[in-house]
C-alpha cells in the first residue's frame, strides 16, 4: 500500500468558494447596471445643453438699451431719462413688459423680458410648438442685475453698475433629472444700434 494521500476541497470550502464567488458576481452586476444606465446620459446632456445654448443665444440676442426697442429714441438715447415716454423708458425692473410673450406679438423685445420664463411641457420653437423628442425637457429662466459681478475686473477701469449688466442662467432639466445650468452676460450698450 502507498501512503499517499487523496487532496481536495472540502465540502466547506466549496461552498466558502461559491458563496465569494457569488458576492462577486453580484458586485459586478451591480456595477454593470449603473454603467448601462449613465450610458444614455452623455445623449441626454448633449441634447440638455445644445437647448440651453440655443434658449441663450436667443435672449443674448435681444437688446439691452435705455430705452424700449419699440421708442425711435433707442438708437440714440444715452440715459433712460431721454426716452420718448415713461412708457418706452426701460423701468430698470426686470421682467416681461405687460401682454409681451415669447409667442405672440408683442414678443419679448429686450433681454429682460425672459426673466420667469419657463418652458415646463417639453421644448418650445418660437412658434409655442413643441418640439419632436423634447417633450420630456424642461427649461428655466432667470435675470437678475450683475454689474458687482464685474467690480475690480480690471483694475484701472470703474465697476459696472449694477443696471448696466444682466446675468442671465437658464436651467434645462432633461429625463433621468439630468440637469444642465448656462449662465451669460448681457451688458448695455446704448446708444449703440440694437
Amino acid at each position: 500500500m502507498s501512503n499517499s494521500r487523496v487532496r481536495g476541497f472540502s465540502l466547506i470550502e466549496v461552498v466558502i468558494l461559491i458563496l465569494v464567488l457569488g458576492i462577486g458576481v453580484a458586485g459586478l452586476a451591480v456595477l454593470y447596471n449603473q454603467i448601462t444606465l449613465a450610458s444614455v446620459d452623455p445623449l441626454v446632456r448633449k441634447q440638455a445643453v445644445a437647448i440651453a445654448r440655443s434658449l441663450m443665444d436667443e435672449i443674448q440676442l435681444r437688446p439691452f438699451t435705455f430705452c424700449d426697442p419699440d421708442d425711435p429714441l433707442v438708437f440714440t438715447e444715452t440715459s433712460a431719462l431721454g426716452c420718448s415716454s415713461a412708457a418706452q423708458r426701460e423701468s430698470g425692473t426686470i421682467g416681461p413688459e405687460a401682454g409681451e410673450t415669447r409667442y405672440t406679438n408683442p414678443t419679448f423685445d429686450n433681454v429682460s423680458d425672459y426673466h420667469g420664463f419657463n418652458m415646463m411641457a417639453g421644448i418650445q420653437d418660437i412658434t409655442n410648438t413643441t418640439i419632436a423628442g423634447l417633450g420630456q425637457y424642461t427649461a428655466q429662466v432667470q435675470i437678475v442685475a450683475a454689474g458687482g459681478d464685474f467690480a475690480g475686473a480690471v483694475p484701472a477701469q470703474p465697476a459696472i453698475p449694477a443696471d448696466e449688466a444682466l446675468r442671465i442662467t437658464v436651467t434645462v432639466t432633461g429625463p433621468a433629472n439630468v440637469q444642465v445650468v448656462l449662465q451669460g452676460y448681457r451688458l448695455r450698450y446704448a446708444p449703440n444700434s440694437p
